[in-house]
């Protein structure tokens, strides 16, 4: 596949880079992980009234500008170089690729627009214990919120986990599974409102402090029929393509991690002088910056490569063939991304030296985000085991 940008996707790039340099500086980021939303709510308004980049991927049907997957990649990508801290990753990367694939027409047109105008924030809430104890596994088995039937709906118990932004988010699409079923089956994934009567949820303090993580707790919480997004009990293979979805949006802004780490090191390092010249100078460093550009220009092809794949998932004109590599290329970006992102933060604190682990320095807040944004959704290691997986059985992640 041939890959360059358009005139259009040049133009969103631009804007996006200035945007974020100038309303998510190192000051702002900061003042933003100290709030109790934990980034500034007139900041997103700004986001989503001046540049409408909330709306990208919403059909224009729902009120949204109806672009594909390439250009919130873009914006996703300068978004990771400034560490902004919004909702964006949570509400557009994975709840409204969830309901675009999984929400019906009347559910779309009453949840979409409300999205798209910035007035509505969501988030996907799907994990259980099962994440932990199982060594990491982001597949099916995490799912362990029990649903059953009542009259005139459902009710839902048990508790959720590493929910991003859950804590503060409007709208929660979560998934949830019947009684006494395993696996893939007996999933089923409801758009519930987060003010919904049995919801409790809980910040949880973690590493990366410029993204927020919450615990969720549902007792007995009652939904009514038509918040079911897709049909009961056979929700898996749909929203394991909304994980993937999720998955080439998060490369994407790994990806803008892992280009700003490279920068932050190579001007440190022209900048610092040892035994009277710049330590860039040297031939060691400059063989570790290489090496950085070199992962990073491989995980931008993976990126863009499964951006465009993800794009034909969306439209509904999209070639199916194309379409149907979806898991295979969401895992590859996510695997050299993960892998990619940590070694260039990694390696670019080595260049700055004790001072790199200050809170003075931006690279440790980068080092942060690398190693969260690697485990989340599956490190490198599981995205390989999942491709294995793939070429072996012949498809199996759907």
């Amino acid at each position: 596949m041939e890959f360059s940008y358009t005139d259009e996707q040049r133009m969103i790039r631009e804007t996006a880079e200035a945007f974020f340099l100038d309303v998510s500086s190192p000051q702002a980021v900061r003042q933003a992980m100290g709030q109790a939303r934990s980034y500034d709510p007139e900041l997103w308004q700004r986001l989503c009234n001046e540049l409408g980049f909330q709306a990208m991927i919403i059909p224009e049907s729902c009120g949204g500008l109806g672009l594909g997957f390439v250009e919130l990649a873009i914006v996703l990508e300068q978004m990771g170089r400034r560490l902004t801290c919004s909702p964006f990753f949570a509400t557009v990367g994975l709840a409204t690729n969830a309901l675009l694939l999984m929400a019906s027409e009347e559910q779309q047109q009453r949840l979409l627009p409300a999205i798209a105008a910035g007035e509505l924030t969501a988030t996907l809430a799907w994990t259980g214990e099962e994440v932990g104890r199982a060594g990491g596994r982001w597949d099916e088995s995490a799912v362990s919120v029990k649903v059953a039937p009542c009259q005139g709906g459902y009710t839902l118990s048990g508790r959720l986990r590493y929910v991003i932004d859950g804590d503060t988010a409007d709208l929660l699409v979560v998934a949830a599974r019947a009684a006494g079923s395993e696996g893939r089956d007996g999933v089923s994934v409801f758009a519930i409102p987060a003010e919904t009567p049995g919801i409790s949820r809980t910040w949880t303090p973690t590493l990366d402090q410029t993204r927020r993580l919450a615990d969720i707790q549902l007792d007995k919480v009652f939904v009514e029929a038509d918040q079911l997004l897709g049909k009961e009990g056979e929700a898996w293979s749909e929203f394991s393509k909304a994980l993937a979805l999720g998955k080439c949006a998060l490369a994407a802004e790994q990806l803008g991690v892992a280009r700003q780490a490279l920068d932050l090191a190579v001007d440190y390092t022209l900048e610092r002088e040892q035994f009277g010249r710049a330590i860039a100078s040297y031939q060691s460093i400059k063989h570790k910056a290489a090496d950085m550009l070199l992962k990073t220009e491989v995980a931008c092809s993976a990126v863009y490569y499964a951006a465009c794949v993800a794009s034909e998932v969306l439209s509904k004109e999209g070639d199916a063939a194309i379409a149907s590599e979806l898991h295979e290329a969401a895992a590859m970006a996510k695997a050299q991304c993960s892998d990619t992102v940590f070694f260039n933060a990694g390696t670019a604190l080595q260049l700055f030296g004790g001072v790199g682990f200050t809170s003075e320095y931006d690279i440790q807040l980068y080092f942060k985000r690398a190693k969260a944004s690697e485990h989340y959704l599956g490190n490198g290691a599981w995205q390989r085991e999942q491709i294995a997986s793939l070429l072996i059985d012949g498809g199996g992640l759907s």
